[in-house]
């Protein structure tokens, strides 16, 4: 009885995909102004992402990385330069990723919340 009930573990999953999204846009947002560089973003949350199997010892087989992989984002028009981060569209993909993040803590929270008046422990 040492695993974490499913609604926790998807929220967990959730923050911690809103986390290093907004870690992607970040790196958006530095390189601005670099000379060809590509915006990138990552895919919309899978609840399967959180629960991929991973490879525990040498002698196993290998399974697919659950390290998520940014695209590149191909709808956005590039400068002269070959730049294609636009800081507007990097804010607002921010402010979803930081509401996505909020809205995932929030149900932890609450979750552990009711778990702990279940116990007799709030």
């Amino acid at each position: 009885m040492n695993q974490m009930p499913e609604i926790m573990s998807l929220a967990a999953g959730a923050a911690r995909h809103a986390a290093q999204r907004q870690a992607t846009l970040a790196t958006n947002v530095a390189n601005a102004d670099t000379p060809g560089f590509k915006a990138r973003d990552l895919a919309a949350f899978d609840p399967d992402d959180g629960f991929a199997l991973r490879r525990t010892h040498a002698a196993h087989f290998g399974v697919g990385s659950t390290q998520l992989q940014a695209a590149v984002l191909r709808d956005l028009p590039a400068d002269p330069n070959g730049n294609s981060v636009d800081l507007e569209d990097q804010v607002l993909r921010g402010i979803e990723a930081a509401r996505r993040h909020d809205r995932a803590i929030t149900v932890y929270r609450n979750a552990l919340d009711l778990m702990r008046a279940s116990l007799g422990r709030r």
